[in-house]
C-alpha cells in the first residue's frame, strides 16, 4: 500500500462523491466497501436522500467537519468541479476512482497541497470489496 493511500485511509470520516441508489455501479460499491470495512461514510449525491439507508448530503460543503478524505466516482469533468469544492472545503484527500480521472483535476490537487490518489488504484481492491 502507498503512503499516499495509507494517509488517506487515516481519516476518521470517508465522503464518497458520486454515490449511487443503483447497487451495480461503482458508486455504490465503494460506499458499501467503506461500511464493510467499518467506516465511517457520508454519500455526496443531490438527487437522492439516502443510500444504503444513510443520508446523503448534496454537496462536498455540505459534509461533516470530520471528513477529509473522499473518494470521488465521477465523470473526469464533474470530478474538476469536485476538486475546486473540496479544496475550498479543507479536504486533504482525494482519491480518484479508475474513470474519475482528469490531468487537470489530479494538477490542481497538486498544486493546492492535497494527497490525490488518482494512478488507478481501486479502493474497492485496496479494502477488499465483497459483493453481497
Amino acid at each position: 500500500m502507498t503512503e499516499a493511500i495509507e494517509t488517506f485511509l487515516k481519516a476518521e470520516a470517508f465522503g464518497v462523491v458520486g454515490a449511487s441508489e443503483d447497487r451495480s455501479k461503482y458508486g455504490n460499491k465503494v460506499l458499501r466497501c467503506y461500511l464493510q470495512n467499518k467506516k465511517t461514510a457520508i454519500p455526496v449525491n443531490p438527487k437522492t436522500a439516502s443510500v444504503e439507508g444513510i443520508a446523503t448530503v448534496a454537496t462536498v460543503a455540505d459534509l461533516p467537519d470530520n471528513v477529509s478524505s473522499i473518494s470521488v466516482i465521477t465523470p473526469p469533468a464533474v470530478t474538476e468541479k469536485v476538486v475546486e469544492a473540496a479544496i475550498a472545503r479543507g479536504i486533504t484527500n482525494i482519491w480518484m476512482q479508475p474513470g474519475a480521472e482528469s490531468d487537470a483535476a489530479i494538477a490542481r490537487c497538486t498544486a493546492a497541497g492535497v494527497n490525490v490518489i488518482a494512478d488507478h488504484s481501486c479502493l474497492l481492491v485496496v479494502l477488499g470489496y465483497k459483493e453481497h
